[in-house]
């Protein structure tokens, strides 16, 4: 099942407390980058990030974005802006070392 705009577009909306989201469409899901980061994606209408020590805290559950990708941790706290963007900021951190 792939993503749908609707569902793209809440997601991108939930984010817009960070400048520079890109969002970059790919066989019908959605890669997410923060500053030009590959950070996390949308697959079948959830919000996936890559697993990083610092976003270990979060306690999220791990997933897998699509068959044999390396999984992923689902952020299903996406209604609270102020936890998204420091998750987001957090795997990012870890991602530039």
């Amino acid at each position: 099942m792939a993503t749908t705009k609707d569902y793209r577009d809440f997601i991108l909306e939930q984010l817009n407390l960070l400048d520079n989201i890109t969002c970059k469409s790919m066989m019908g899901e959605y890669l997410l980058y923060y500053n030009d980061i590959l950070f996390g994606g949308i697959y079948d209408n959830r919000l996936l990030v890559k697993i990083v020590d610092s976003n270990k805290k979060y306690n999220m559950q791990e997933s897998i974005p699509y068959e044999s990708a390396k999984p992923m941790y689902l952020v299903d706290n996406i209604d609270n802006q102020d936890i998204l963007k420091q998750i987001v900021l957090d795997t990012c951190k870890d991602l530039v070392k």
